[in-house]
């Protein structure tokens, strides 16, 4: 068995522990550090690389993410804009009742 492979898995595991510590102590940030360690952890273990490149695949996701965040947001605002704009203001409707002449 590959040396990062088996690195991974323990990572994994110390990842799964330092999560379930964070939330039992209700401390968000030791559970996102044992999520971002798991993951480090199956990257290294399924694809058989180095720690540095499997922090650097996750920092570059990280980025990814964040920048897809950013455009998502600006989306949904030019929306909320265009969806502000079509609204026409409150029409009242005539009936056009027959006249009884």
């Amino acid at each position: 068995m590959n040396w990062d492979r088996l690195e991974g898995q323990w990572k994994q595991r110390r990842g799964k522990a330092v999560y379930h510590w964070g939330k039992m102590m209700n401390d968000e940030l030791s559970a996102i550090l044992g999520k971002y360690e798991e993951l480090v952890g199956k990257l290294q273990e399924k694809y058989g690389m180095a720690k540095d490149e499997a922090r650097h695949q996750t920092e570059d996701y990280k980025i990814i993410v964040e920048q897809l965040k950013q455009a998502n947001h600006k989306l949904i605002s030019l929306h909320k804009n265009l969806n502000k704009k079509k609204k026409p203001g409150k029409r009242q409707m005539k009936l056009n009742a027959p006249s009884m002449n």
